[in-house]
């Protein structure tokens, strides 16, 4: 009785340890790179380096960046790796924001606009100026998605303005 009692007694406290250590921990993760090599994986950031929306690309190989200006009405999207924190200059000419609003389908295709020392013919910024757009793709209700190519591979993602602060997966 007294080996069953202790048994029980080690399965539980092995199960409020794996509770404890699992998702939500104060440690840092590990994740492999590509060549298997572990390296830090912080929580994930929900702001860009711009003070923009992130946006998951793939399976978290990139981001995009979305922010916006009601003043000037741009849209502007920087192209990121997957941490979030450096530009990914891609050789596309333009990238596409659709909008589903009220059952109404909309496509804004955004010009590329290279930053200063970005090798020739790619651009990790995509702008803009259009009033609809602005008003748009963050109101309630409407559905909206970027669309691009990187390296031959077409990604989609979806915008999602998270008021509460939530990031989902």
């Amino acid at each position: 009785m007294r080996y069953r009692n202790n048994a029980t007694l080690l399965l539980i406290g092995a199960l409020a340890v794996a509770v404890t250590v699992g998702c939500g921990g104060d440690q840092d993760k590990k994740a492999a790179d590509k060549d298997g090599v572990a390296a830090e994986h912080a929580e994930h950031p929900h702001e860009g380096p711009h003070g923009g929306l992130l946006v998951e690309i793939g399976k978290e190989e990139y981001h995009v960046e979305v922010c916006h200006s009601d003043k000037t009405h741009a849209v502007t999207v920087y192209v990121l790796d997957s941490t979030a924190k450096k530009a990914v200059p891609i050789a596309e000419k333009q990238i596409t924001i659709n909008l589903l609003a009220d059952g109404k389908p909309a496509q804004f295709d955004l010009p590329a606009k290279p930053m200063d020392r970005e090798p020739a013919g790619q651009s990790s910024r995509f702008e803009l100026v259009d009033e609809t757009l602005t008003e748009n793709h963050d109101a309630e209700g409407v559905k909206a998605r970027v669309r691009l190519s990187i390296g031959g591979t077409e990604y989609t993602g979806a915008i999602e303005h998270h008021e509460d602060g939530e990031h989902k997966h």
